[in-house]
């Protein structure tokens, strides 16, 4: 007969009061902050509307966990630190996750098992072949392809449907970005310059906001460029369809400077600066004006240790280009060296302007989200056998950044929230206990009067209320959020 598991333990004196641990209290949570991003989500509608987009070839007769509330599990899941399927075998019971997927919350109703996560990753189904349709592995590859197709419109769609007012100016910065592997994934592969085993994903942000508009994972040993131009022109249509007038430029690293790219901007009227490698003309071409700045650097080095100086090389035309195009080059000397960068551009702007006012904003969009996807939301995080498995799970990691950053833009007047990273948001104000009470006809969560962010989330609850509602258009809007702490 097995001993039953104590549920009090006595522990040290404090003067004279003796302190224990007892498990005595109902559903304790700690990531009731989450309702605030909730709260958001559901006013915009975001993911009940992407869930009903989403190919479903499971047989109805054998589901218990619906498309919408799988994904909403998973996005939570992500947003809270828990990026692995494998933490929902221990969160299915989650007082709280079970509120934010709109379950009661009770142990009787789990959410979705770490299996059933995996096998909807894969889009596996039950059913059997149906007359006039193809195979049924046919039917789950198709499943799994038109995923991916339909969150990365989804994402430009709410990227347009967000905004307060039509900009007069996109920019969209597009990079390519090291995503290690550490077993025998499909399609990965080893990568010269990264020198590991990984997927190369590309991924487009909105320049101003840092928005995520497309994520497509690719095989490790792909050029940077690869289906770029697809991606960018399935981008650019959305955006035209929505804002005819509007002016869109491209940023990107000499990853993306190919013939091809510089040719479908010029032929759709896009405006760009991208990287340029180095090579021997173009260092002929600068030639001079290094020397300049080396001269300077000996007179004035100690003075001026940082010398910049911008030039433009004109008539410059690479054996694959059919014409001439413009190219920028900055050379620098500082205590560690000279160097010399390189940026093809169709802007008319002065040399430095090209490079300091515009290409290298590179620095805080696209590297900044790139940064808290990976470090923050652990995207890097892809261990699924399959390859659009693995671009599922990268997709929905991208989907929980889209709601991150319409969070921050809803509470653009709480300083503390509108510029903190994830990793800030997490720690501040959505990892916070509360005590789970649940009645005939509420749910009501108890957080502690003595929190030091109280004042804070009741203003990012009133925040985000206003902003739903002001961007609803026609949607159902949630009641105004009453009764909380000014």
């Amino acid at each position: 007969m097995s001993e039953q598991e104590p549920t009090h333990f006595s522990l040290w004196q404090i003067g004279r009061q003796q302190l224990a641990v007892t498990f005595d209290q109902g559903p304790l949570v700690s990531d009731a902050g989450l309702v605030a991003v909730r709260t958001l989500d559901r006013s915009l509608g975001i993911l009940t509307e992407l869930a009903a987009r989403l190919p479903d070839p499971r047989a109805p007769q054998f589901v218990r966990h619906s498309t919408e509330r799988i994904l909403t599990q998973q996005v939570y899941q992500i947003l809270a630190g828990y990026p692995d399927c494998n933490d929902a075998d221990t969160l299915r019971q989650d007082a709280l996750f079970q509120i934010l997927a709109e379950q009661a919350p009770t142990p009787d109703e789990p959410l979705a098992s770490a299996s059933t996560l995996t096998r909807f990753a894969y889009a596996h189904t039950r059913r059997g072949q149906r007359e006039g349709e193809p195979e049924v592995l046919l039917v789950r590859r198709a499943a799994q392809v038109e995923r991916l197709k339909v969150v990365n419109a989804f994402l430009v769609e709410l990227f347009i449907r967000s905004r307060p007012r039509p900009p007069a100016e996109v920019v969209l910065d597009a990079d390519a970005t090291d995503d290690p592997v550490h077993g025998q994934q499909a399609l990965s592969g080893y990568h010269g310059y990264y020198r590991q085993h990984q997927y190369l994903p590309l991924l487009v942000f909105d320049g101003a906001s840092g928005f995520p508009l497309a994520c497509w994972l690719r095989p490790g040993t792909a050029h940077a460029s690869l289906g770029a131009v697809d991606v960018l022109r399935g981008v650019v249509r959305a955006l035209r369809a929505a804002w005819p007038g509007v002016v869109i430029k491209l940023r990107g690293d000499n990853g993306l400077a190919v013939p091809a790219v510089y040719d479908f901007c010029e032929a759709e009227d896009l405006r760009y600066a991208l990287g340029l490698a180095s090579n021997a003309v173009l260092e002929r071409a600068v030639a001079q004006a290094s020397s300049d700045v080396e001269e300077y650097y000996r007179a004035y080095g100690r003075r001026d240790p940082f010398v910049q100086r911008y030039e433009e090389v004109k008539g410059y035309q690479a054996g694959s280009w059919p014409h001439p195009r413009r190219v920028v080059a900055k050379i620098e000397r500082t205590p560690q060296g000279s160097q010399r960068r390189f940026v093809v551009t169709d802007l008319p702007e002065k040399p430095d302007e090209v490079y300091k006012d515009f290409y290298v904003r590179r620095g805080a969009v696209p590297e900044q989200p790139i940064g808290e996807l990976k470090n923050g939301l652990r995207a890097d995080r892809l261990s699924a056998c399959g390859f659009c498995a693995n671009a599922w799970r990268l997709l929905l990691h991208v989907v929980a950044y889209a709601l991150v950053v319409l969070f921050r833009e809803a509470n653009a007047e709480v300083p503390a929230v509108a510029c903190a990273s994830v990793g800030t948001l997490r720690q501040r104000l959505w990892k916070v206990p509360a005590v789970v009470a649940a009645g005939a006809r509420r749910v009501v969560l108890r957080l502690s009067a003595a929190w030091p962010w109280r004042e804070v989330f009741g203003r990012v609850l009133r925040a985000v209320a206003a902003f739903g509602a002001r961007l609803a258009e026609g949607r159902v809007v949630p009641a105004p959020v009453a009764g909380l702490p000014g």
